[in-house]
Formats: C-alpha cells, sequence, structure tokens
C-alpha cells in the first residue's frame, strides 16, 4: 500500500478518564455524541463528548472484576457488558440498575447487540456464545452455542455476525436464522442450541487475531494479528469475489537487531480497526501509538495521524462518521506489565468533510 502522512490537528481530551487499561469504546448508534468505555478498572464509563471542550463524564457503573467490553443496546438508555467476573450484564444508564443476564464459565471477551433482531451476542474464553433476547421476560434462558476454540472478538453487520477465533479459526452466522433458532429453543440450562455456521474459515493471518471490523456496506470484514497485519475479505464465496480479498503489513517501525546491529523493522500488534460508516475507509491503531486510515478498495493508506502518548487500545466513529473516539493505554501489547500512571487517555477528533474519503488516484 502507497503511504502519505498528516499531523493530527485538533482533538479534545476526555475529562476523567479511566484509572487503569481501557478494554472497548462505542459510539451510540442513536444519537451522535454518547460514548461507553469499558476499562480494566473495573468500571463501565458512559461520556457525551460534544459536552464543552473535553466533553463531559455523564456517569459510570461498578463491577466486580475488569471490563472486556461493552455496546448499546435497544436505545441510548440501555448497555450490555462482560469480563472478568464472566457475567453477562444489561445496565440500564438512567438509573445505574444492572442485571445479570447469564454467566459464562471464562470470562467474557466480546459483545454485539443486534438492533434488527432484539439480539444480544456474548463471546467467551470458554469457547461458547450466548445468545439472549433481553427485551423477553427475564427469566428466559439465553441459548449456548459451542464452538472450537475461545473467542477473541465478534463483529457485527445488519445481516451477519463474524466470530474470531484463538485457533485462527472465523465462523460466521447469518442472524436471520440464529435468531430464529435461538427463539425456538426452550430446553433447561445451558439450552445448547447446535447452529450451524453460515461460512466456516481459516485466516489468512498466520498470528493470533486482534481485532475484527465489518464493512459499513455488508460486503466484508477486516481482521488484524498481533504481528503487524490486516487481512481484508469478502463475505461472497465466489471466485471474483475472494480474487479482491488480500493482507497487508502496517504498524511498523524502523529499528536495530540489539544482537547484530542490523537494521530491522519492528513489529506492533494492530490492537484496533474501525471502519468509517459513510466513506467506508478503514482505521486502524497500533501498540506503537499511531493511528491509520485506509482505503481497503484502493488498497492505500489515505493518512497517518500524529503519535499519541501509549499504545492505541480501541478505535470507534461516531454514527455520522464525523467524530473518532481513541483510547490510548500503556503496555497493551504486553499484558500491562509496563503501565505507567496518567498514559490512559481518550481522545475525540472531529472529522472534516473530506477527512476520511479515499484519495484520488
Amino acid at each position: 500500500m502507497s503511504k502519505s502522512s498528516e499531523q493530527l490537528s485538533p482533538q479534545k481530551t476526555l475529562v476523567d478518564p479511566p484509572s487503569d487499561a481501557i478494554s472497548s469504546i462505542i459510539f451510540s448508534p442513536y444519537s451522535t455524541s454518547y460514548l461507553l468505555v469499558s476499562s480494566w478498572d473495573r468500571h463501565v464509563y458512559l461520556y457525551d463528548v460534544s459536552d464543552g471542550e473535553q466533553g463531559r463524564l455523564i456517569t459510570k457503573f461498578e463491577h466486580r472484576a475488569p471490563v472486556l467490553d461493552v455496546c448499546f443496546g435497544k436505545d441510548d438508555n440501555e448497555a450490555f457488558s462482560g469480563g472478568l467476573d464472566m457475567d453477562v450484564r444489561k445496565i440500564d444508564l438512567s438509573t445505574g440498575e444492572q442485571t445479570v443476564l447469564s454467566t459464562h464459565n471464562k470470562p467474557v471477551k466480546a459483545l454485539v447487540y443486534s438492533p434488527q433482531h432484539s439480539m444480544l451476542i456474548s463471546g467467551s474464553w470458554d469457547s461458547t456464545l450466548h445468545i439472549h433476547h433481553p427485551s423477553n421476560h427475564p427469566d428466559d434462558q439465553p441459548s449456548t452455542i459451542p464452538l472450537p476454540s475461545k473467542v477473541f472478538s465478534l463483529a457485527l453487520t445488519p445481516t451477519k455476525v463474524v466470530v474470531a477465533m484463538a485457533s485462527r479459526t472465523l465462523y460466521i452466522y447469518d442472524l436471520t436464522a440464529l435468531a430464529l433458532l435461538a427463539r425456538d429453543a426452550v430446553a433447561p440450562p445451558p439450552n445448547e442450541l447446535r447452529a450451524e455456521p453460515w461460512q466456516r474459515r481459516e485466516s489468512s493471518l498466520k498470528f493470533l487475531f486482534r481485532a475484527t471490523a465489518c464493512m459499513p456496506g455488508d460486503e466484508g470484514y477486516a481482521t488484524s494479528s498481533i504481528e503487524g497485519r490486516i487481512a481484508v475479505e469478502m463475505f461472497d464465496a465466489s471466485e471474483a469475489a475472494q480474487a479482491r480479498k488480500y493482507a497487508f503489513k502496517c504498524h511498523r517501525q524502523p529499528g536495530h537487531d540489539p544482537a547484530t546491529g542490523e537494521e530491522v523493522d519492528v513489529v506492533y500488534p494492530v490492537n484496533a480497526l474501525a471502519f468509517h460508516p459513510v466513506e467506508g475507509t478503514m482505521a486502524s491503531g497500533g501498540g506503537e501509538g499511531y493511528v491509520m486510515l485506509w482505503d481497503t478498495v484502493g488498497k492505500r493508506r489515505v493518512r497517518a495521524y500524529q503519535k499519541l502518548p501509549a499504545s492505541v487500545a480501541a478505535l470507534a466513529f461516531n454514527r455520522e462518521g464525523n467524530m473518532l473516539a481513541i483510547a490510548v493505554s500503556p503496555g497493551f501489547e504486553d499484558a500491562k506489565d509496563q503501565e505507567e500512571s496518567g498514559v490512559v487517555k481518550l481522545f475525540v477528533r472531529e472529522l472534516s468533510e473530506t477527512e476520511a474519503k479515499p484519495k484520488k488516484k
């Protein structure tokens, strides 16, 4: 991919960031400026990023253990969280009430909510998915789908969910079929559901997944790895569509081999991916502290922003695509062994009308 570089112009630093590493961020799909953040400090945070020069922390919600993911539900007053306490929780953002919807056997790594089907999907290190319909009776049991290995990330389109697992395996489920099966499953716990994925795939990346994101046009998805690479894939299994898939190197910096002194590429994990909801360009965030924008159709880099003070942990565009939220946390790529106080930060960049557009050839 060809390169270009641009300084990161006006951006705000949000007030009252978490006190420990940030695990996920997500904008509301229903409004412009509400941002949910989950953290290893055992809290979920709700911000209004447009309120004042530094945004405003509206409220935060304490959990029993570090929180690994969070998402909005049916509206701006509903959220779901999961983490090391193994519980999948519904949070009423207006009252603070928390309800446990299900409990996995190991930590909950990822959550996605489908408004089209009023369905919440949680993925766990216990190698299962839980399928919830939170609007139903509170005593309704979620369905459990067994998987071949533990879940690393989930990504959603209006019609599909992509499940990225530790074995470099990807399962892609059709949401309509999954919703119908789950609604008809009424067995006692664990209410196991033998749901066949629409597609099974093996990653084209050689190393473990770090992040997954789906294209806004429902054409495909991207995955990133711990070894400074991104793969772009199409859902369509036809030969013509599969000819469009590719992978590329990124988030690498020049360095020297300490043993030989030779110049080498220092490779960083690609911790975060997010597609622009309008332009379809893709943002990536790496362990070296850079955010980059990519034209995945033209196969080239649109721009690279200025270096941030720590590893990029998470990225999110708002629904209009005029804001990009960036979470940074020190030591994110090495299990937080080198954490420094004061470098967990949340930035919000207001994008110009052309900033995320693919560059003309």
